[in-house]
């Protein structure tokens, strides 16, 4: 049997989605919701790094979404070691030390423990109704391959009490010739989904290596586009990092891997994490563009044209859900 690669986007709520990709008449996020949905069988919810999420609108995602929905979770910051300010916490929450900046600042494990409980309670509503896929813990770049790591990870793992964790390094020494092997072993020992990237490919630290391999169940690719000049540019906003338009040519590339991961894996996800937007170039320039000129989301355009690049060599993917 050979899995349907199932292709998103990272947000349906993205500032360059709702501006571009959204027709103008969807407003609501209940509109947005459904539209998006209409095209797509997957998505990553990233605004829950930034604020913890309340049951209340997990619930209203629950209800919006087709039965056979899946939706990947990325984890709040503290879960996974970054900075958070201490203001868009829960009050109650709060009286935590913080450093010059505001931040929570080395907080005790107990604390990060009421984090993680929360969250994961917080999810009810979409793992109740069987939509919860995994939960993305993305690490930060200072997260380095070391014992100390490897401890934290494993018990943010047994934090997410049966959720799947998805993770995904920011820095190249988990990914080195070195440790690679140890690394992809150890994530199949303890059950853990590795994530692939497919990103800029330089030899920046804060950058690792495109490795296909799968070490559990499921198969799961986050494209973040490969704009090198902009992945560690220090003015602008942090989207500038992922403001890039695949090529046709480009995504091909993926084929071959996405063949063999749907093959070997029970669940293949590819999700788009590009949220920029672009002006096409003139016709024939940019191979499965056919618009010229036009301003495009770059994130579903590219989920589209790996679809069909996939589905014209035959490999099965997902399609949109009956309501």
């Amino acid at each position: 049997m050979t899995a349907p690669v199932r292709i998103g986007t990272c947000s349906w709520a993205d500032e360059t989605l709702t501006k571009v990709w959204y027709p103008p008449g969807v407003r609501s996020g209940e509109e947005r919701l459904r539209y998006y949905t209409d095209r797509f069988d997957v998505v990553e919810a990233n605004s829950t790094y930034y604020r913890l999420p309340e049951r209340e609108m997990v619930a209203r995602w629950a209800d919006r979404t087709p039965d056979g929905f899946t939706m990947h979770v990325k984890a709040f910051g503290l879960m996974t070691r970054h900075p958070v300010k201490v203001d868009v916490l829960p009050p109650d929450l709060r009286d935590v030390p913080t450093d010059g900046r505001g931040r929570v600042d080395r907080p005790p494990r107990d604390y990060r423990a009421e984090i993680f409980r929360r969250f994961h309670e917080a999810l009810e509503p979409l793992r109740s109704e069987g939509k919860l896929g995994g939960i993305l813990l993305q690490f930060p770049s200072y997260v380095v391959y070391k014992p100390h790591s490897l401890e934290y990870i494993e018990w943010a793992q047994e934090q997410l009490a049966g959720d799947e964790a998805l993770i995904e390094f920011r820095h190249r020494s988990w990914l080195d010739e070195e440790n690679r092997a140890q690394v992809l072993s150890w994530l199949e020992e303890r059950g853990m989904t590795y994530v692939m990237v497919d990103a800029p490919r330089t030899e920046a630290k804060n950058l690792v290596p495109t490795v296909v391999a799968a070490t559990s169940p499921t198969a799961y690719v986050r494209f973040h586009g490969r704009n090198a000049a902009t992945w560690n540019k220090r003015t602008g906003s942090a989207a500038e990092r992922f403001d890039y338009l695949y090529s046709e040519e480009e995504l091909a590339e993926w084929v071959p891997p996405l063949r063999e991961l749907a093959g070997e894996a029970q669940n293949v996800y590819a999700m788009f994490n590009n949220n920029g937007r672009a002006t096409l170039p003139p016709a024939g320039t940019l191979e499965g563009v056919e618009a010229d000129g036009e301003v495009v989301a770059q994130a579903p355009t590219n989920a589209e044209m790996l679809r069909d690049l996939l589905a014209e060599a035959r490999v099965p993917v997902g399609e949109p859900l009956p309501r």
